[in-house]
């Protein structure tokens, strides 16, 4: 199992922001975290990418805890935050060697060369970060959570700034990492869950709500909306019906 999430709760004063959450993910999947504003999924991630700790519970990735192998759960985890924080003041590959310095890689030259192509940087790479347009930063920023090969991602609100043409690319990138990669993706865009996610996670209020395929889930609230039939309701339906009130 990639990911596997028992019990976890995380408790601010006397406020759930997550109420005992439980969910897997396995390898080769890519799994859509969905929800409303401050509904927890950025306090989930922070978790499993052993940011911040639970109140309550356990995370274990590619089978290590996050409580006795945090080092070893970090190794394994490529992770793009939602504020996507960068050197504004370094050049592309200057930071990318800062980071595979950090990660220890060999041959890293090699390896620069590789995800600056997979991201599409080539025409930017000689840039000052501070100097590219907000959809290159993100591209920056999922170069250096891919850089050194992880065997699970985590993205969150990964597509912020990008247009339509970079939206079509990295769409088409993360369908090739979830080949042999575990992703969880958050984001607002209904689309991008249609066209890149085989499962969908829906987290409101600090706890789950539906763990489904996108069928499963139409077929869902279809039962409940006679007024519309399965193959007419849209993820902003689905997700509209689940969370709302």
């Amino acid at each position: 199992m990639s990911i596997l999430i028992s019990n976890v709760s995380k408790v601010y004063g006397t406020q759930y922001a997550l109420n005992n959450i439980n969910f897997e993910v396995k390898k080769g999947e890519i799994v859509g975290f969905l929800g409303p504003n401050g509904a927890g999924k950025s306090t989930l991630m922070k978790i499993i990418t052993c940011f911040i700790p639970p109140t309550e519970g356990d995370v274990s990735v590619c089978g290590f805890d996050i409580w006795n192998d945090s080092i070893e759960v970090r190794k394994r985890i490529g992770y793009l935050s939602e504020n996507n924080p960068l050197y504004y003041d370094m050049y592309i590959r200057e930071f990318l060697e800062f980071i595979a310095g950090v990660y220890q890689i060999k041959n890293s030259q090699q390896r620069i060369m590789e995800v600056i192509e997979m991201t599409r940087l080539e025409i930017e790479q000689h840039k000052k970060i501070g100097a590219l347009s907000r959809g290159y930063k993100q591209r920056v920023g999922l170069a250096q959570a891919l850089i050194h090969d992880p065997e699970v991602l985590i993205l969150d609100e990964p597509t912020t700034g990008l247009d339509p043409n970079q939206l079509v690319e990295f769409r088409e990138l993360i369908r090739q990492c979830g080949k042999k990669k575990t992703v969880l993706l958050s984001t607002h865009i209904m689309q991008e869950v249609e066209a890149m996610c085989n499962r969908v996670i829906i987290i409101n209020k600090g706890c789950i709500i539906a763990d489904n395929s996108m069928n499963e889930l139409k077929e869902k609230v279809s039962s409940f909306r006679k007024n519309k039939p399965n193959h007419e309701l849209s993820m902003e339906d689905v997700f509209h019906y689940l969370t709302k009130g």
